[in-house]
């Protein structure tokens, strides 16, 4: 039973659980700004595509990037023999022709989206990464056209009100992409990602990163007037996200200079927590604020919980041991 069980949390660590539920919420939420009636098949293919595709990423993202995994990250499932190559590639083949199937049954026009999608995620994994700015770019876009999909699987074709809200999660994830590649400067650096930490100092990146966020919130803040059915439980929920992202980027910002790679994730972390209760703003926007509070509670519990117990061992190889036990790693400069 060892190999099975172990074969199995590797995969399960491959999906990230804590960041399972946010893209599945984001093509919720465009769903919901469609305005129409949707079937509850209609919202499952909303969830589900966005899902398989987020976990197809983590999959090619980690066999592309298990070279530099291996070098500073050595406890991944790629890395540490638990996840073949070869599964990892079939595995994320067979979650894109599942998007595919499920796109093709909801909506044919959807296809071309989830198709331009599937594209975005090979090119991030595959060249984008390492190319600095561009590389978060290509994630906030692949957010984006989460929300066109849900929209599209409910009418033919997206709203226009949907436009300003995709906007938002493009600029959104871009800057959390961005925050992503703090702690990994010295690894990226050692790799050959020209990362925009690597490139262009901490400082900047962070302050790049800090603009974009408040850029995502400034369209939300103007898309308050597209909301069609709850204005209230959308700014209520956006007022909330604008907080936990403020609290995020307060700790960036009070040492931007000398970034510890531990604040780096905890900062990130938060930023996974604000993205779940941001999308729910926008599920209440157009399906209103209780059935936004009834999908946030348990998936952000659900997030925090996983967050707290795997991620930091799926971040960071543990300390080395001594003959007193283990050795926490001297904090970097």
């Amino acid at each position: 039973m060892a190999a099975p069980r172990t074969a199995l949390l590797a995969h399960l660590q491959t999906w990230r659980p804590y960041t399972l539920w946010y893209p599945g919420l984001v093509g919720l939420a465009g769903a919901t700004l469609a305005g129409a009636h949707p079937t509850t098949g209609q919202l499952m293919v909303a969830w589900a595509a966005p899902t398989l595709g987020w976990v197809a990423s983590h999959y090619l993202g980690d066999y592309y990037d298990r070279d530099l995994d291996a070098l500073s990250k050595p406890q991944r499932p790629i890395p540490s023999g638990r996840l073949s190559p070869r599964t990892a590639v079939a595995a994320g083949i067979g979650c894109i022709v599942a998007v595919a199937a499920l796109a093709l049954w909801a909506n044919w026009r959807a296809v071309a989206v989830a198709a331009a999608a599937m594209a975005g995620i090979v090119a991030y994994s595959r060249v984008l990464k390492g190319r600095g700015l561009p590389g978060n770019l290509i994630r906030g876009v692949l957010t984006a056209l989460t929300v066109l999909f849900g929209a599209m699987a409910v009418q033919p074709w997206p709203p226009w009100r949907a436009l300003p809200f995709a906007l938002v999660f493009l600029a959104h994830d871009t800057a959390s992409n961005l925050v992503g590649t703090l702690r990994d400067v010295d690894g990226d650096r050692e790799g050959g990602y020209a990362t925009v930490p690597v490139r262009r100092g901490l400082r900047r990146a962070t302050h790049t990163a800090a603009a974009l966020y408040l850029a995502a919130v400034a369209v939300a803040c103007a898309a308050t007037g597209l909301v069609p059915r709850d204005t209230a439980g959308y700014l209520v929920l956006l007022s909330a996200a604008a907080l936990c992202g403020a609290g995020a980027f307060g700790l960036l910002l009070r040492s931007p200079g000398h970034l510890a790679p531990a604040l780096a994730l905890r900062a990130h972390a938060v930023l996974v927590a604000e993205r779940l209760v941001l999308a729910a703003a926008v599920v209440a926007a157009g399906a209103g604020a209780a059935p936004a509070l009834a999908l946030l509670t348990p998936l952000l519990a659900v997030s925090v919980i996983t967050q707290s117990r795997m991620r930091s061992r799926h971040e960071f190889p543990a300390p080395p041991l001594t003959d007193g036990g283990p050795t926490l790693p001297e904090p970097r400069p």
